[in-house]
């Protein structure tokens, strides 16, 4: 048998040196036709032997140059669409913007297909236009058509409604203590942020702009650049806007953040778009 990695083996050698020592005539002072077979055996067997040494080490060095075995991995998943808060994140993401003015900026959300955005009012305070980025990273420029510095709200409106994704407004009247909900925004200016969370309380009595206000409370993570953003149940629809934080020493979010119920904001929002 020819040893690994061997260009040729002992089978190739032995058969031609029998078969011609054994049909050559013997000659003159010759060594007897016997030992000739034999030393004809012997050098086939050298041949194999060196060979299969040769064939051990090419076999030893291709192991040492073997890459390492692949570790265990999970197998792919199969290919399917989004379920869950995925797909609700998904939905709801591109009629999300960020907005931005001289003064800061915060979030937004679309409201129809006319080009209005909804927001708060202290988000663009002081500004008469501002500039909505949207989810793709588009930039589109935006006035301020309107604001109620009571209940902290404010309508933008662009001149390519065709560029934007409108929201779908739920109804917060609907909502109870415990369901799952989603914040969406530009915390710290970080745009397309999704947080989830609960409904922690419904009615919670908060200041908003100017007045004191009720707002839906949720532990979803809120901080500085979502204000104006929505906060959405399971379904993707749009049951508040995030507006405020109970912040501690440092300010960031320790799990309580308020949101304008949209039945409240919606009807806010109809009044500035028609005035």
């Amino acid at each position: 048998m020819r040893g690994l990695g061997s260009p040729r083996g002992p089978e190739f050698v032995t058969p031609p040196v029998v078969a011609i020592m054994a049909q050559d005539p013997p000659q003159k002072g010759a060594p007897p036709k016997g030992r000739l077979l034999v030393a004809a055996a012997l050098v086939a067997a050298l041949t194999g032997a060196a060979a299969g040494i040769a064939g051990g080490a090419a076999g030893a060095r291709l192991s040492e140059a073997a890459p390492a075995a692949a570790l265990p991995r999970v197998a792919p998943a199969p290919s399917a669409g989004l379920s869950g808060l995925s797909a609700t994140a998904a939905r709801v993401l591109p009629s999300v913007v960020s907005v931005e003015t001289g003064g800061g900026g915060g979030s937004g959300f679309v409201v129809d297909g006319r080009g209005h955005i909804l927001t708060n009012a202290h988000v663009i305070r002081g500004s008469d236009r501002a500039t909505v980025v949207l989810n793709d990273g588009r930039r589109i420029s935006a006035r301020v058509i309107g604001e109620d510095d009571d209940e902290d709200l404010a309508v933008l409106e662009v001149d390519y409604p065709r560029e934007l994704t409108p929201a779908t407004l739920g109804r917060s009247g609907d909502l109870a203590v415990g369901d799952q909900v989603l914040a969406i925004g530009s915390p710290l200016g970080l745009s397309g942020t999704v947080t989830a969370g609960i409904v922690s309380a419904l009615d919670r009595e908060v200041r908003l702009g100017t007045a004191r206000r009720t707002a839906v409370q949720t532990d979803a993570s809120i901080n500085p650049g979502n204000s104006g953003g929505p906060l959405v149940n399971a379904r993707g629809e749009v049951v508040g806007v995030n507006t405020a934080i109970a912040s501690g020493r440092g300010g960031g979010n320790i799990g309580i953040g308020f949101a304008i119920p949209i039945d409240r904001a919606a009807p806010i929002a109809e009044r500035i778009i028609r005035n």
